[in-house]
């Protein structure tokens, strides 16, 4: 995707400990048109999979999980929270994820109610570094008796471990954008080809 791709480059700000930050258009700020763009393409990769159902994480990958859900149909869109809240019931399905950005680890949930065996799954995020993301929600697709059809991922930094171990378990992991290398003192970012 040249957009994204282009957006990173001219918005992304590279920052210590291999952040990158895109807040400006993806995960604060949002340029709707992206999100577009990028729900279309997940559309084109995995449209043909029988999806029934949309799962990602709070709070990043909400708006783009929900922009794409309109290609797929209008299919439910169902995230992970990282807290209990009074309006949940405590028949959940739950999973310990590290945060790469944050520096801590959630619990997170989802309402056995809105994820069931039978349920073709397919996950949505942001951004994809370690996998602990992407192992939490598996964790949970596998506890509901669901079948997980792939991950579609806006930005993967390809020189962490997290795409290369989820692929060597066998998920089919599609990323918009693959980095290759970030160097935070002259902000050069370099995409895998």
């Amino acid at each position: 995707m040249e957009y994204l791709k282009q957006k990173i480059k001219e918005c992304g700000v590279v920052k210590k400990g291999n952040v990158l930050k895109v807040d400006s258009f993806l995960n604060h700020q949002v340029d709707v048109r992206l999100y577009e763009e990028i729900g279309k393409e997940f559309y084109r990769l995995f449209g043909n999979c029988e999806v029934t159902k949309i799962l990602t994480i709070e709070a990043s990958g909400i708006g783009i999980a929900c922009v794409t859900a309109q290609f797929f149909n209008c299919i439910p869109v169902v995230f992970a929270k990282k807290s209990k809240t009074s309006n949940v019931s405590d028949d959940v399905y739950s999973s310990e994820v590290a945060s790469f950005t944050h520096g801590n680890v959630n619990t997170v949930i989802v309402s056995k109610e809105y994820l069931n065996k039978g349920d073709r799954v397919l996950i949505i995020d942001d951004f994809l570094a370690n996998g602990a993301a992407l192992n939490g929600l598996i964790d949970i697709i596998e506890q509901a008796g669901a079948e997980l059809v792939g991950a579609g991922i806006v930005i993967e930094k390809g020189f962490q471990d997290g795409g290369k171990l989820l692929r060597e378990k066998g998920v089919r992991v599609e990323s918009l954008a693959i980095i290759e290398s970030m160097n935070d003192e002259t902000g050069e970012i370099v995409f895998r080809n």
